[in-house]
C-alpha cells in the first residue's frame, strides 16, 4: 500500500471518528429529557465524559489532520504536541468520572479502591505536568511515555473489573458491554504504549482502540437515550 493512500485512509478515518462522536455527543445533550428519572446522573456524567473525549481528540486528531494538510508530521510536531497534552488529561478525566459513573449505577459507596483510582489519575495528571514529557516530540520521549501511561492502565483497567463483576453480578447487559469495550481499548492500546517507539506500525492498533470507545458512545446512547423502558 503507497504511503499516500495510507495517509488518506487514516485522514478519513480521523475525519469520520470526529464526526460519530461529536454527532452522539450532540444527541446525547438534545435529547437529555427523554432519560428516565432513575437514569438521569448516570447519564448526565456519560454525556460529559464524551463531551470531554470528543474535545480532546479533536485536538490530538483534528491537528494531526491539519499536520497531514500541511505535508509534514514532522514540521509541525508542536501543534500534535498540544493535541496529545490536551486527549491526555481529558481521557484522564474521562475514566475518573467513569468511577463516579460506576458508583450511581450500582449504588456503591466509595471505598479504598475507588480513592485509589482516583488518585492514580490525578498522580498521572502532574506526572503529565512535567517539562520531560516534551510534547512537542512525536513520538514521544522514552521512558516518559510508558511512565506517564501506566497510571492510566491501572485506572482504565481498575474500573473496567469493577464494572465487570457488578455488571454480571446485576445481569446488566449494557454495563457488562461497556466493560469489555473498555478491556478491547486497553487490549490494543497496551502495545502501542510500551512498543510503538520501536515498531511504528503499531499505531495503526489506535483505529480498534477508537473503535471500541465509539462502540461506548453507541451502547450508552441507545440505552439511556433510546430506550423505551
Amino acid at each position: 500500500m503507497s504511503g499516500n493512500l495510507t495517509i488518506w485512509m487514516e485522514i478519513a478515518f480521523d475525519i469520520a471518528y470526529l464526526i460519530t462522536i461529536w454527532v452522539l455527543v450532540y444527541l446525547m445533550f438534545t435529547k437529555r429529557k427523554s432519560v428516565i428519572p432513575k437514569n438521569e446522573t448516570v447519564a448526565r456524567l456519560i454525556r460529559w465524559m464524551f463531551f470531554l473525549l470528543a474535545l480532546g481528540d479533536t485536538g490530538h486528531v483534528g491537528f494531526r489532520v491539519i499536520a497531514y494538510a500541511r505535508d509534514s508530521l514532522q514540521d509541525n510536531t508542536t501543534l500534535m504536541g498540544i493535541g496529545s497534552l490536551a486527549t491526555a488529561y481529558t481521557i484522564t478525566i474521562f475514566y475518573m468520572i467513569l468511577v463516579e459513573v460506576w458508583r450511581k449505577r450500582f449504588n456503591k459507596p466509595h471505598n479504598w479502591f475507588t480513592w485509589t483510582l482516583l488518585i492514580v489519575g490525578v498522580f498521572r495528571m502532574i506526572i503529565m505536568s512535567f517539562p520531560v514529557n516534551q510534547w512537542g516530540i512525536v513520538p514521544a520521549p522514552q521512558p516518559i511515555g510508558i511512565i506517564r501511561n501506566i497510571p492510566l492502565m491501572i485506572l482504565g483497567i481498575g474500573i473496567m473489573v469493577l464494572i465487570l463483576v457488578d455488571a454480571k453480578k446485576e445481569n446488566d447487559k449494557t454495563f457488562f458491554w461497556i466493560g469489555w469495550m473498555i478491556f478491547l481499548s486497553f487490549l490494543f492500546y497496551t502495545p502501542v504504549i510500551f512498543l510503538v517507539h520501536r515498531f511504528p506500525l503499531l499505531g495503526m492498533l489506535m483505529i480498534p482502540k477508537t473503535l471500541a470507545y465509539v462502540a461506548i458512545a453507541f451502547i450508552s446512547y441507545f440505552h439511556f437515550y433510546k430506550s423505551k423502558k
